[in-house]
C-alpha cells in the first residue's frame, strides 16, 4: 500500500488473478479511476484503490502496458493525478520453435567442399529473443540412410547451415546413393535446458554427380593459324562465386595456357611441337577468401604433329667405299637422314630416290637406293676404277611434302689382294712397373700392306688375339701411317698377372678378295713382364654399407670389413670422420661396433672412412666409405606442431573451432597416425571438444558459451599409435578475447 506516486511493475506472464498494490487515499478524495492499457485484464477497486489482475498477461501479445492512476472527489473531480503505472510484461518459456517449411529439399554436388553450406533450415519462437527462451539450437536426430560411422551431413548448431562433413565430401556419390533423409531438431533455451521445447522438420537432399572433373586430355594441332587465344576446354566448380587459376607443374620459363572466370581453358599462342610435345598443369578454383574449393585438377595437353619439318642429311656428304671386284645386288653403304616431326607417323616418314649420277653410264645406273631404308646397292654391274674412280650422286629425300637433296660420293677403290705384314714377327719382351697409369704406350709396332692407300684395303687394324683374356691392352693405329701403339688400358697387377705372351694380328676393315687369307706374316709376339711394386691395402669393397636399428645396443656389431695387402703384409683398420662417436673397430679384424648411443633424429645416413694401414708401413694406406643406415624406432613423443595462435572471440558462441596439427620426430611411413584427446578431468571434458580430422589434424571447440574473457590452460593427450605407442600431455594455451582488439588476441 501507499500513496498515489508514478510506479513501475514487473509481472511475469500467464499468472492468472491477482493483487498487484492498493493506493491510499487522502480527503477530499474518495475514490480511484485507472485509464490506459487494461486490456480487460487490469483493473483497480473504485473505493478501495486496488490495482489487480483478473486474467494472465501474455508477452507474445503485449510485452508493455501504460496506465494513469487518479484519485476523485465525490463530484468526480481529480484531486490527484494522474500518475504513470507502467507494467513490464515478463517473458517465460512459452512458445515451442517452428520451423518455418514442414519438409526441405536440398541438392549438393558429390565431392562438395567440407563445411561448405548447400542449404538452410529456419525456425523461429515467439518467445523474446532477448532470453534464452527464443535461443534457439540446430541439429541432425536421424540419418536416413547412413552407411558410415559418421554422419555425411553436419548442421550449424546456430545458423541452420546444412553442409556435407568431412565423411560425406569424401563418400558421397550418386551412383551408390543419390537421395538422404535428415531429421533436424530445433531446441529453444539454448540446449541447455531439459525442460526445453522442441521441434523437427525432414530434410531431403539429393546428391548430384560433380561438376568439377578434369577433363580428358586435351589435343592441339601445333603451329595453328587461329586468332588466339583459342579456347581448348572448360571447368566447372561445385560451387558459385570461385575464382578460376592455373598453375604450372613444370617449371617453364612460359605456360602459353590460360583459364577466364567462366572456367574456360584458353592456349593463348600457337604451340610447336618440336619444342615441346605435351604440357601438365593444373586447374584450381578459390572462394573470395582465398581458400581452395575443390582439389585441383591435372590438365594433360598433347601437342598434334603437323608435317612442319623438311628431312635433314645427317651428313653433308656421305662418303661410301667400294671395292672394283664388289657383285652386283651388293649393299655399300646407307645414306642417314632425319625428319623432326613425330616418330612413327607419316610425317616423318621418309623416302629415298636418286636424281642424278655422275658420271652417268649410257646403258643403265650402277646404283640403286632402296625407297624406305636409304641402304644403297650395286645394280648388276660391278665398277670399274679404270672408268671412273669416284661417283657423284644426288639422293631426293621426301617427307611427302617436303624434299632435300643429299650428297653421296662413291669412292672405287682397289680390290683388297694384299695382307697387312708385319715388319717383326717377334717385338721381344717390353718390362715395366705393375703402378704404369692407365692410357700409357708401351711399345710401338708396324704392320704395312700393298694395296690402294688411304682406303680400307690398305688401312691396318692391330688386335691382341692371344694372351688377354681380360682385355687389359688395347692398340691404337694412325690411319697416316698405319703405326700401331700399344697401351695399357686396365690397371697392372704384378701379384695377379706377372706376365703376358701377346698374340697380336693384323688386320683389315675391307674383306680380303676370294683366294687371299691371312697368315703367320699379320702375327707378331710380344712379352709384357712386371716389376713388383710395394702397393697399399686393397679393400674387398669400395663401399661398406649395413642398415640398423636406431636403438640396438652399445657394443653392438654393425659389420666386418675386409682388406688384404698384395704384397701379403699384414693390415690395421682405424675409423676417420666418426664426428658423433657412435663406432669402434678392431684394428685385427675390421670388425666394426657400436660405441654409444645412436640417434636416426639427429643423423639418419652416417657416413665415415675406414682406413687400412700396412702393418711394417704405415705410409702405406687405403680408404673406403662406412655408410650406416639408421632405422627408425618409435622413440620421440609426439608434439603440437607449434604454438599455436588459439583464441576465441569473447564472447564465445556455437560453432567456433581451431585446427590443431600434432607430430613427432620420428620418420613419417606413408602418413601419420595420431590420436588426439582430453586430459581425464572433469573441468576440461564439460568445457572442451576435440575431434580428429585426418591422420595428424584435428579440431578444439568450446562447449558452450559461458567463457570468461581470460587464458585458458587446455590439457591434451597425443598418441602417435606407434609400435610401441607413445603418448604426450601437452598444455594449449587458449585465449578468450575480444577480437575487436587484436592486441588482446595475440
Amino acid at each position: 500500500t501507499g500513496p498515489l506516486k508514478d510506479m513501475n511493475f514487473s509481472i511475469p506472464e500467464g499468472g492468472g488473478v491477482r493483487i498487484l498494490y492498493q493506493f491510499t487515499s487522502e480527503p477530499p478524495a474518495v475514490r480511484f479511476r485507472l485509464s490506459g492499457d487494461k486490456d480487460g485484464i487490469i483493473d483497480i477497486a473504485p473505493e478501495k484503490g486496488i490495482l489487480y489482475l483478473n486474467g494472465s498477461l501474455d508477452w507474445e501479445t503485449k510485452p508493455v502496458h501504460r496506465l494513469q492512476v487518479e484519485s476523485l472527489d465525490v463530484n468526480g473531480k481529480v484531486v490527484k493525478g494522474p500518475y504513470a503505472v507502467t507494467i513490464y510484461v515478463e517473458d517465460i518459456n512459452d512458445n515451442p520453435p517452428e520451423f518455418d517449411q514442414t519438409v526441405y529439399a536440398g541438392v549438393v554436388r558429390q565431392n562438395s567442399r567440407p563445411g561448405k553450406p548447400f542449404m538452410y533450415v529456419h525456425a523461429t519462437d515467439r518467445d523474446n529473443p532477448a532470453t534464452p527462451h527464443a535461443q534457439l539450437v540446430y541439429s541432425i536426430l536421424h540419418h536416413f540412410p547412413n552407411p558410415y560411422e559418421e554422419m555425411l551431413f553436419q548442421i550449424d548448431s546456430a545458423t541452420g547451415a546444412i553442409s556435407p562433413s568431412r565423411t560425406g565430401s569424401y563418400y558421397l556419390d550418386p551412383q551408390k546413393q543419390d537421395t538422404f533423409t535428415l531429421v533436424v531438431s530445433v531446441k529453444d533455451m539454448a540446449g541447455m535446458s531439459t525442460n526445453a521445447f522442441t521441434s523437427s522438420a525432414d530434410v531431403n537432399i539429393f546428391v548430384l554427380e560433380s561438376l568439377w572433373k578434369a577433363p580428358s586430355t586435351i589435343r592441339i594441332q601445333e603451329n595453328s593459324t587461329q586468332v588466339h587465344p583459342v579456347n581448348i576446354s572448360r571447368v566447372q566448380s561445385n560451387e558459385i562465386d570461385v575464382i578460376y587459376d592455373i598453375f604450372e607443374k613444370e617449371k617453364l620459363p612460359r605456360l602459353p595456357f590460360s583459364i577466364g572466370q567462366d572456367g574456360v581453358i584458353y592456349v593463348t599462342e600457337p604451340l610447336d611441337r618440336e619444342e615441346k610435345d605435351t604440357y601438365t598443369f593444373f586447374v584450381v578454383a578459390k572462394d573470395k577468401q582465398g581458400e581452395l574449393a575443390d582439389k585441383p585438377l591435372q590438365i594433360h595437353v598433347i601437342v598434334e604433329d603437323i608435317n612442319d619439318n623438311p628431312p635433314v642429311c645427317q651428313q653433308a656428304l656421305t662418303v661410301i667405299e667400294v671395292q672394283e671386284n664388289e657383285v652386283g645386288g651388293s649393299n655399300i653403304g646407307t645414306l642417314f637422314a632425319t625428319d623432326m616431326d613425330e616418330e612413327n607417323t607419316l610425317n616423318s616418314r621418309l623416302r629415298f630416290k636418286i636424281k642424278s649420277q655422275v658420271p652417268e653410264v649410257p646403258t643403265s645406273n650402277l646404283f640403286y637406293v632402296q625407297q624406305d631404308t636409304g641402304i644403297l646397292q650395286l645394280t648388276g654391274h660391278s665398277l670399274s676404277k679404270f672408268y671412273a674412280s669416284n661417283y657423284s650422286l644426288k639422293v631426293l629425300v621426301t617427307d611427302g611434302a617436303f624434299e632435300t637433296i643429299c650428297d653421296v660420293e662413291v669412292h672405287v677403290i682397289d680390290i683388297n689382294d694384299q695382307i697387312p705384314i708385319f715388319e717383326k714377327s717377334d717385338y721381344g719382351s717390353v718390362t715395366i712397373a705393375e703402378s704404369v697409369p692407365v692410357g700409357t704406350v708401351i711399345l710401338e709396332i708396324q704392320a704395312n700392306d700393298g694395296d690402294e692407300p688411304a682406303t680400307g684395303s690398305s688401312l691396318v687394324i692391330y688386335q691382341v688375339k692371344e694372351g688377354d683374356p681380360n682385355n687389359t691392352f688395347i692398340i691404337d693405329t694412325d690411319t697416316e701411317t698405319n703405326r700401331g701403339f700399344i697401351k695399357i688400358n686396365k690397371a697392372l697387377d704384378f701379384e695377379t698377372t706377372p706376365v703376358y705372351n701377346l698374340v697380336i694380328n693384323a688386320t683389315n676393315p675391307e674383306p680380303l678378295v676370294p683366294g687371299v687369307h691371312y697368315n703367320s706374316s699379320s702375327l707378331t709376339l710380344l712379352k709384357v713382364f712386371l716389376t713388383d711394386v710395394d702397393e697399399p691395402p686393397v679393400f674387398l669393397k669400395p663401399v661398406y654399407k649395413e642398415e640398423v636399428s636406431e636403438d640396438i645396443p652399445v657394443n653392438t656389431l654393425v659389420m666386418t670389413v675386409e682388406a688384404y695387402d698384395p704384397e701379403g703384409d699384414s693390415v690395421r683398420y682405424s675409423l676417420e670422420g666418426d664426428v658423433k662417436k657412435w663406432l669402434k673397430i678392431n684394428s685385427a679384424t675390421g670388425q666394426v661396433y657400436t660405441a654409444s648411443r645412436l640417434d636416426r633424429e639427429e643423423k639418419e645416413i652416417y657416413t665415415i672412412d675406414v682406413v687400412a694401414t700396412e702393418l711394417n708401413n704405415a705410409a702405406q694406406k687405403s680408404r673406403a666409405s662406412l655408410v650406416l643406415h639408421l632405422r627408425d624406432v618409435n622413440d620421440n613423443l609426439p608434439y603440437l606442431v607449434k604454438d599455436y595462435p588459439a583464441f576465441f572471440c569473447y564472447p564465445v558462441s556455437g560453432g567456433e573451432k581451431i585446427l590443431i596439427q600434432a607430430t613427432d620426430a620420428d620418420e613419417q611411413w606413408f602418413y601419420s597416425r595420431f590420436t588426439f584427446s582430453l586430459a581425464d578431468d572433469t573441468n576440461t571434458r564439460n568445457n572442451w571438444e576435440i575431434s580428429k580430422v585426418n591422420a595428424t589434424h584435428a579440431y578444439l571447440s568450446p562447449k558452450h558459451p559461458n567463457f570468461e574473457e581470460k587464458i585458458y590452460n587446455v590439457p591434451i593427450i597425443l598418441n602417435d599409435n606407434g609400435k610401441p605407442p607413445l603418448e604426450n600431455k601437452v598444455n594449449l594455451k587458449v585465449n578468450i578475447c575480444k577480437c575487436s582488439s587484436e592486441k588482446s588476441c595475440f
